[in-house]
């Protein structure tokens, strides 16, 4: 039979409308659904963020080490904030900033996936967010499968697998910010540099990037197992 081939033209002109395809399921883990993009770390992502149903779905927003959504987001709120809210007391690297406890990535008592979806899920590490960057091709939709959810789009670079990640913002005091320009989704690791800030996905228009971000803020999350 002889191949057709599509041209990129018009995958691109249906990512701009509409996308009809479904997000890969390769199995599961503890009862959640992940998808294997053939990683070289063997690091496989769940299908939809923690606290949805669907992939489609934002789900809970989170501030950095904390395990539960709440409705307020900022450093008065913030769990590792200490008695002045210019210190910290967990996850801090110098004196200047705290307590200097050198933890510079998520304790399991402090992972929102491992929380919420029990101890197979972990939320990834900078490493892993930067491998699933990399190791995908990214379109940006603004329609996923007709939901009118935004969002990027990734597809392996070695098997063809893809997972979407859906344009939710972020959270600071009570307000939703960029819903539907842009994804946040925290990573374990602390930016070392300055402890106040922890390593982040920024997904806009598939120009995807890691980057730092203040942990009172309210992100979402995309949970990994191996």
């Amino acid at each position: 039979m002889k191949k057709v081939l599509i041209p990129f033209f018009i995958l691109v002109m249906f990512v701009n409308g509409v996308l009809c395809t479904a997000q890969t399921i390769s199995g599961q883990a503890g009862g959640y659904n992940y998808v294997d993009l053939g990683l070289p770390s063997g690091t496989k992502w769940a299908t939809c963020n923690i606290g949805a149903n669907d992939p489609f779905e934002y789900g809970d927003y989170f501030a950095w080490g904390e395990v539960e959504a709440k409705k307020k987001y900022n450093w008065d709120t913030y769990k590792w904030s200490g008695a002045k809210l210019d210190s910290l007391y967990k996850y801090c690297t110098q004196t200047l900033w705290g307590n200097a406890d050198s933890t510079a990535v998520l304790l399991a008592d402090d992972d929102a996936a491992t929380a919420a979806w029990g101890n197979a899920w972990r939320m990834p590490t900078k490493t892993e967010q930067d491998e699933l960057l990399e190791g995908c091709n990214w379109v940006w939709t603004v329609n996923y499968n007709g939901s009118r959810v935004a969002g990027s789009i990734g597809t392996s670079k070695t098997n063809g697998n893809t997972i979407f990640l859906p344009a939710g913002g972020y959270r600071l005091m009570k307000s939703n910010f960029d819903e539907g320009e842009c994804g946040f989704y925290w990573s374990a690791s602390l930016f070392e540099e300055y402890s106040f800030d922890a390593y982040a996905m920024e997904l806009k228009n598939a120009r995807n990037k890691s980057i730092f971000d203040k942990r009172r803020n309210g992100n979402n999350i995309r949970a990994v197992v191996r």
